[in-house]
């Protein structure tokens, strides 16, 4: 009899000690679906394209020190319109995202 109380409290407390572990054991996160794509335009946004624009501005004042003001307009208007060739595109992606979730839904 004093084995079978001291079987059944060590049952019960070994049940309470799993149950206890298993709510507190963390759950493995879901593996990624895919490129967090916003994470990626925000870095090259913030990062990449500063860089890019003030070594163009470099090289165009170095250009425009030797007299070649021809060619630095033309370079600076190429560069506006690769400028608004990437906003174009980024619009495009926006309105885009736009068309599906309001046909999708």
């Amino acid at each position: 009899m004093i084995a079978f109380e001291l079987m059944e409290t060590a049952s019960s407390s070994v049940t309470q000690a799993l149950h206890t572990l298993a709510s507190a054991a963390p759950l493995a996160e879901p593996a990624p679906k895919g490129i967090d794509t916003n994470s990626v335009v925000t870095f090259f946004a913030s990062k990449i394209a500063p860089i890019l624009l003030a070594v163009l501005g470099v090289i165009f004042i170095g250009r425009a020190s030797r007299g070649e003001i021809s060619k630095v307009l033309t370079s600076s208007a190429i560069a506006i319109v690769g400028l608004a060739f990437i906003a174009g595109a980024a619009t495009l992606f926006f309105v885009g995202d736009y068309l599906i979730d309001l046909i999708f839904e």
